[in-house]
């Protein structure tokens, strides 16, 4: 079965964003950059793959799903094929989005559907935003890789929104570690899947 990762930075105060969903204040480092896409290659943007070194073929995840203020910086951009046209893009929005032979959207009983995803054949599935649609996720959730940078907000886009979490995730540390830049990759995933 494939897992779901939820691999995003966050703030060392757990916000992926400011209140304005802006992530522009995250420090970005090119080591940092390049250590993350030697990783996970296909976690960098199409259009600057080749301006940082994330051209190679993609290694872990062969599906991104995102909420539709996730993907909106994408369409803003005037990228109408999205971020990651390299990838099986899936974005969940009850809105319309700009129609591309390259973007999926799924609305209704979302993790439902992530469930069918998850028993489909194929590779991993990055959850790469945003809070609240980790939220909603949270059951389906196998693993973290959070991106811990070394600033604080103090208000902002939590990692899981909406509802929030009402209870404690089933997830185990299994990794801690430094990156270039000052950023901490902490890596969990949910018990009895080490």
């Amino acid at each position: 079965m494939r897992a779901l990762v939820y691999y995003i930075a966050t703030t060392i105060d757990g916000f992926i964003a400011d209140a304005d969903g802006d992530f522009s204040q995250f420090p970005v480092d090119p080591a940092t950059l390049a250590d993350l896409f030697a990783r996970y290659p296909e976690t960098c943007p199409a259009h600057v793959r080749a301006a940082l070194g994330g051209t190679a073929p993609p290694r872990r995840f062969d599906t991104v799903l995102m909420g539709r203020r996730t993907h909106e910086p994408a369409v803003q951009a005037g990228l109408i094929d999205g971020a990651y046209p390299h990838l099986r893009q899936i974005v969940v929005t009850h809105r319309e989005v700009p129609a591309s032979a390259h973007i999926e959207t799924i609305s209704g009983d979302v993790a439902a559907r992530v469930a069918e995803l998850k028993a489909e054949p194929g590779a991993d599935i990055w959850l790469c935003g945003g809070g609240d649609l980790a939220g909603q996720l949270a059951d389906q959730i196998d693993e973290m890789q959070l991106k811990i940078n070394p600033l604080a907000l103090g208000r902002g886009v939590p990692l899981f929104g909406g509802a929030g979490i009402p209870r404690a995730l089933d997830l185990e540390a299994v990794g801690v570690e430094p990156l270039p830049g000052g950023v901490i990759l902490a890596t969990y995933r949910r018990a009895g899947q080490l």
